[in-house]
């Protein structure tokens, strides 16, 4: 996912509208709440992000993981220059049937090539739902 605009891994964050993302972000129905190089907070409601047995899918975990990531990552990186996701890894802990999960991702490490965050989702009862992991490649933008 890393790369697409639609996540905000690309965008310089002079361009950055935190809400007013197109394509899987939006169609998820993630919201950013709060936003700086070093923490981001964003939720996603559960429905519409379920796999058959309805619960949240891992996959819509990992969406909001990279999406909140990539946040942090191009916020970090500054103006003329783009974060890019190059890993992603995520464990799933308990499932989240109802209401929204909120992910806060704080920079554990932000250096001129390389931004790393650990992101952490819990449910409406602040129960950990999802831990992630997410680095994202800084490079000059083109």
């Amino acid at each position: 996912m890393g790369g697409f605009v639609d996540d905000a891994s690309a965008v310089a964050p002079g361009e950055l509208d935190l809400n007013a993302f197109e394509g899987l972000a939006k169609s998820m129905g993630i919201e950013i709440i709060e936003a700086s190089a070093e923490r981001v907070v964003a939720r996603m409601p559960v429905k519409g992000n379920t796999q058959p047995y309805g619960v949240l899918h891992g996959g819509a975990s990992c969406v909001l993981a990279e999406t909140i990531g990539s946040v942090g990552s191009a916020l970090h990186a500054g103006p003329d220059r783009i974060a890019m996701g190059i890993e992603i890894s995520a464990s799933h802990h308990r499932s989240a049937t109802e209401g929204y999960v909120t992910g806060v991702a704080t920079r554990l490490h932000g250096g001129r090539t390389l931004a790393s965050y650990e992101i952490v989702i819990s449910d409406d009862r602040d129960r950990r739902v999802c831990t992630a992991r997410l680095t994202c490649a800084i490079r000059d933008q083109r």
